[in-house]
């Protein structure tokens, strides 16, 4: 039975969902700003996995991620580049839907955008006020009295007396209580116009918190089978969505909470406000987009380093800290690509449908079962492809491929994974870090390898060793690694 860790409660328990068979999946998205970064990858990836390993164990998923698409950062995005609020939202929309593609996301059964239900916040609003834990206060803002929510803090473990005004609740006179938070903003005469909308308190628009309250009971009901999100949403915008969701409708928000770990950067979290982020597409984007060039739609992506962001990510458990370095990526590199040499070196029988009898799968699925423990199941592919390394079995090898499948791994084909050169290998990063081209003269095309395998196939049989030996050093100085098979076959792939 799979059992899920639940963030509210702080134990793993059996996930029983409340409809047999159906789950209702809803997961906090992106604030449509700016590009999405490696964080964000974090986040799109994990949950990806943990919609596929439902699907996979017989569950008919409804699957819901929001994009928040109207807040203080996007209106001073539109103001700064003096675009319509709209425009904005649908260049960056556009550009994550792009990352999402190239990182193998499926998408969600439903993407809402926050402005299609501000009808259904003012609903909530209203009754929050009919409830009394909602009032209007002097400057127009709606606040909602934290106060009167007496579970406030059961998620985040934060009581009240310990919580004070500070860093991230910000001290507002016309509050009645320095702890409570907006529910809807007043319209401000500097704002533009189409950041407002008329409602019984006046011209506004919603806060942030009240958006997810409003569109996943909208979508899928209350209470969820599962609410997840990253790290850093627990406290205080999960918080917050309980506060009001069960404070206007009684009864329990989410029957589980999950969240991502984050992802590190020397012991830093990885944000922009601490400026230490690097976005998707710089990482696996080729030429001027990877330098960030303004371009939201598909771009020219590295596939080989696509599936290496997503096996780094995947490799490590979605509740564990996870550090970006230089040294982690290329291992990542590394193992992706002896998983492909072995489904290269042994070409997999037609496409099949996961055997859960092998010990591989069962060992597979024992892991994904417990919390969605993708290093475990990582580790069952690895213990796969030695078998198959070893026995050279085409059935195997598809069995191989199909397991990989359920986490999206392993599906492009090998010939063509390895035709593409990577920036992550600890040459490739040693030549950027001095200055040189982090490509270089691994960039060496397909026909001209060929040609010098040939080359050297040719000096062998002429038992001229030298240069065969010669041929072979300056294919290794370019990144290219030969595998010489029985019968004169001689394999190759990029470092």
């Amino acid at each position: 039975m799979l059992q899920i860790y639940d963030s509210l409660s702080r134990t793993k328990r059996p996930f029983s969902p409340l409809k047999a068979g159906q789950v209702g999946l809803y997961v906090c998205g992106m604030t449509v700003y700016d590009y999405c970064h490696l964080g964000h990858a974090r986040m799109l990836v994990s949950f990806d996995v943990v919609q596929r390993w439902l699907r996979a164990s017989g569950l008919q998923v409804t699957y819901v991620r929001n994009i928040t698409d109207i807040d203080d950062k996007i209106i001073k995005r539109a103001v700064q580049s003096n675009r319509r609020i709209s425009e904005v939202t649908e260049f960056f929309i556009e550009a994550m839907h792009a990352d999402e593609r190239a990182l193998g996301v499926q998408a969600p059964d439903h993407q809402p955008c926050a402005t299609e239900y501000v009808g259904d916040m003012l609903g909530i609003i209203k009754q929050l006020e009919h409830n009394g834990l909602a009032y209007q206060a002097e400057d127009g803002d709606v606040n909602f009295a934290v106060r009167g929510f007496p579970d406030y803090g059961k998620l985040s473990g934060k009581s009240l007396d310990d919580l004070r005004a500070g860093e991230r609740v910000a001290v507002v006179s016309s509050k009645r209580d320095p702890l409570d938070f907006v529910l809807w903003k007043s319209a401000k005469e500097h704002e533009p116009a189409d950041t407002r909308w008329e409602s019984p308190y006046g011209w506004g628009r919603p806060g942030w918190h009240i958006e997810c309250s409003a569109m996943s009971k909208a979508l899928l009901g209350v209470p969820l089978d599962i609410h997840g999100g990253g790290p850093d949403l627990k406290f205080p915008h999960h918080e917050n969505e309980i506060a009001q969701t069960e404070g206007a409708f009684g009864g329990t928000l989410a029957n589980t909470w999950m969240h991502c770990g984050p992802l590190m950067v020397d012991a830093d979290k990885m944000s922009k406000s601490l400026g230490n982020f690097k976005t998707i597409r710089q990482t696996i984007g080729k030429g001027s987009v990877a330098e960030g060039a303004d371009e939201a739609s598909d771009y020219d992506v590295n596939p080989r380093e696509a599936e290496m962001l997503r096996f780094f990510i995947v490799r490590n458990h979605y509740r564990s800290a996870q550090n970006y370095a230089p040294d982690n990526l290329i291992d990542a590199q590394l193992s992706l690509d002896r998983l492909y040499q072995t489904v290269q070196n042994t070409t997999p029988s037609a496409a099949a449908q996961v055997d859960w009898s092998t010990p591989q799968a069962i060992a597979f699925r024992e892991a994904m079962d417990d919390d969605f423990n993708t290093a475990g199941a990582v580790a069952a592919l690895f213990d796969l492809a030695g078998q198959v390394n070893r026995t050279q079995d085409a059935a195997l090898c598809a069995q191989l491929k199909a397991l990989a499948g359920v986490l999206g791994l392993l599906q492009q084909e090998p010939a063509v994974y390895f035709q593409s050169a990577t920036r992550y290998t600890r040459r490739a990063i040693e030549e950027a870090s001095s200055g040189q081209s982090a490509m270089g003269a691994a960039l060496m095309l397909e026909p001209e390898i060929e040609a010098l395998i040939a080359a050297r196939a040719a000096a062998k049989k002429a038992k001229n060793f030298a240069e065969a030996d010669q041929i072979r050093a300056t294919l290794k100085a370019a990144g290219i690694e030969l595998d010489d098979k029985p019968g004169g076959l001689t394999q190759w792939r990029r470092a």
